[in-house]
């Protein structure tokens, strides 16, 4: 018997891949990386690097809420950015979500993301409460 399961928060665009939005294993919660694209699998803001991470900090909560938990639980975040210029712009949006509480956090420039006209995608780690 397995001590972890997959989280699924029943988006249908990511039936086709090979991954889970979050697994959790006892009370981690390990999510994929999150963009921004809507449940039906459409980019949200192209160009827009602040609607793109409101984005993925939505999609965020939504795998979490599936999870039980919330971002208050989250202990880790990993982003990727394709513009480094542009980091502050998704620290003005992370402010919204986090207005006590920091996080442990890495931030990452990369060459590009999986599909065409993303900006940003962000990966936590949540550690529910017992």
């Amino acid at each position: 018997m397995s001590t972890w399961k997959k989280i699924d928060p029943g988006w249908k665009w990511d039936d086709t891949f090979i991954f889970s939005q979050a697994i959790q294993a006892g009370n981690t919660i390990y999510l994929s990386g999150q963009v921004a694209l809507d449940p039906d699998g459409k980019v949200v803001g192209k160009g827009d690097m602040k609607a793109q991470t409101r984005q993925a900090w939505e999609n965020i909560k939504a795998v979490l809420s599936a999870a039980g938990a919330s971002l208050n639980d989250v202990v880790k975040i990993t982003q990727f950015i394709t513009d480094m210029s542009r980091f502050r712009e998704t620290q003005e949006v992370r402010k919204e979500y986090f207005k006590d509480y920091a996080p442990a956090s890495t931030s990452v420039e990369i060459k590009s993301l999986a599909f065409p006209d993303l900006l940003i995608e962000i990966e936590v780690v949540a550690i529910k409460p017992s």
